[in-house]
């Protein structure tokens, strides 16, 4: 398994649940979770073959922010 983490601007409970279904009916075979706790609002993509560079335009397309955390 590869575990992508991305930092984002999401901050509502409602904005992460809608992101989570929509990131895993575009990616069903990832599991797909944030920490809106934490100061990046990291979203964690795993799966077993992962496109960041997928994610990031994905979620940017939404209206998101969405960067590859380092």
């Amino acid at each position: 398994m590869v575990v992508e983490v991305f930092k984002t601007n999401v901050e509502k409970e409602v904005d992460k649940n809608y992101l989570i279904g929509v990131i895993q009916s575009q990616f069903p075979e990832c599991k797909v979770n944030f920490d809106l706790e934490d100061c990046d609002k990291i979203l964690r993509v795993e799966g077993i073959t992962l496109q960041p560079d997928t994610i990031v335009d994905y979620v940017n397309c939404l209206g998101y922010d969405c960067v590859p955390l380092e």
